[in-house]
């Protein structure tokens, strides 16, 4: 299976369109009026001190000694170890990142149809989730530089996997994706019918079940939950209907997205990034910083 794996991802990132880099973004600081800046001056207060867009995120990070993730359960990217710990190639990237900026980091599930909410009300610092960089990401956080390739495959039971081999044969299955992922784009874009659910692993058991036909997952937790060898040996895998990156995003106009990739390249350049993608099977998906 990991040949396999390892053969898919190489078409995806032939595929690949180039990286994403950063979405530009500014601070929408508002301006107090006359009246209120002379109030602010007269209680001895700077001009626009308490405004929150200006303030700088690495700042707010240090500040408060902790970097907070939003994730979901997504192995091999995000998931609890016998112990309870969160581990995962995302994961333990996200705690070198915060050992680097001093901070401790704080791992929150999310419901990934509400990230972008979660992130501007400042309940998470960034999203590290094997999160597609969609054009709604990107216009709506300061994302990181793309670091791993990805697809969004179709799952269908193993029995009749030789019968979905093409876009065309799906017409009359009905599928489960997760809410507000790069999964549900696709499917809505074709028209098929399909029931949002909470995460990636409830369309598995959607399928696993028989209360959906079919799901649509990253190829990466494909590899690492679906087929021979995993907890999901009756489901297979069929066809990818597209390529996409994976990057992470913060609060638009955030410095800690530039931060982020300086990590990234120093962690390429000496190594650790690729022995962390060792340890959970990803390698071959890594993109070059």
């Amino acid at each position: 299976m990991k040949k396999l794996f390892t053969m898919m991802l190489t078409l995806v990132m032939v595929l690949s369109l180039a990286a994403c880099g950063n979405s530009g973004g500014s601070s929408d600081d508002s301006q107090k009026d006359g009246a209120s800046n002379a109030a602010e001056s007269s209680n001895g207060q700077e001009e626009g001190a308490g405004d929150e867009a200006s303030e700088s995120d690495m700042e707010y990070v240090k500040d408060k000694g902790a970097l907070v993730v939003g994730i979901t359960d997504f192995e091999p990217m995000d998931y609890k170890d016998e112990n309870g710990e969160w581990i995962g190639f995302d994961a333990d990237m996200a705690k070198a990142f915060a050992r680097s900026l001093g901070v401790e980091v704080e791992f929150v599930e999310i419901d990934w149809d509400n990230k972008i909410m979660e992130l501007d009300g400042k309940t998470i610092d960034c999203v590290w989730n094997g999160m597609t960089l969609t054009d709604e990401v990107t216009s709506s956080m300061e994302c990181s530089n793309a670091y791993c390739n990805n697809a969004q495959i179709v799952i269908v039971p193993a029995d009749v996997a030789d019968k979905y081999q093409d876009k065309d044969s799906l017409s009359d299955l009905s599928f489960a994706v997760e809410a507000g992922s790069a999964g549900e784009e696709q499917v809505s874009s074709l028209g098929l019918d399909y029931t949002p659910v909470k995460a990636q692993s409830d369309a598995l058991m959607e399928v696993a079940s028989g209360t959906s036909d079919a799901a649509v997952i990253d190829s990466l937790m494909a590899a690492a939950m679906v087929g021979e060898g995993t907890g999901y040996a009756d489901l297979a895998y069929t066809i990818g209907l597209n390529s996409e990156e994976y990057g992470v995003g913060f609060r638009k106009g955030s410095d800690l997205a530039a931060a982020l990739n300086d990590f990234f390249a120093a962690s390429f350049e000496d190594g650790s990034m690729m022995k962390t993608a060792e340890t959970y099977g990803v390698e071959a998906a890594v993109v070059e910083q």
